[in-house]
C-alpha cells in the first residue's frame, strides 16, 4: 500500500495538469528555506495563500486536498491502486456477510 501511496504521489507531482487546481508541486505550502524544503511547519515558516493549491503541506506531506485524492483512489478508483479491488467494493462485499 505505501508503494501505491508513493506512486500516486508521483503521478500528481508529474501530471498536474490532469488535477486541476494545483498551482505547484514543486513548492511546500509551509515551510522555511528554498522550495518550502526545510524543516516542518512552525510559527517562523513561510505560509502559502492557498492551500489547495499545493500538492505538499511541508516537505513531507501531502496537503488536505492532495490526501483527498489519494484516498478517492483507494476508495473509488481502479485495481492501478488497490489490488484485487478498490476499498468500497471490499467494503460492499463484506456488509453481505
Amino acid at each position: 500500500m505505501e508503494t501505491a501511496i508513493l506512486n500516486l504521489k508521483i503521478e500528481i507531482t508529474n501530471d498536474l495538469l490532469s488535477y486541476v487546481g494545483f498551482a505547484t508541486s514543486k513548492v511546500a505550502c509551509c515551510g522555511q528555506g528554498p522550495y518550502n524544503g526545510i524543516g516542518l511547519c512552525t510559527p517562523a515558516s513561510n505560509i502559502c495563500p492557498n492551500r489547495d493549491a499545493y500538492v505538499f503541506w511541508d516537505a513531507f506531506h501531502p496537503s488536505d486536498r492532495a490526501n483527498r485524492l489519494i484516498v478517492e483512489r483507494f476508495m473509488i478508483g481502479s485495481s492501478e491502486y488497490m489490488h484485487p479491488m478498490n476499498l468500497s467494493t471490499i467494503m460492499l462485499l463484506d456488509s453481505r456477510t
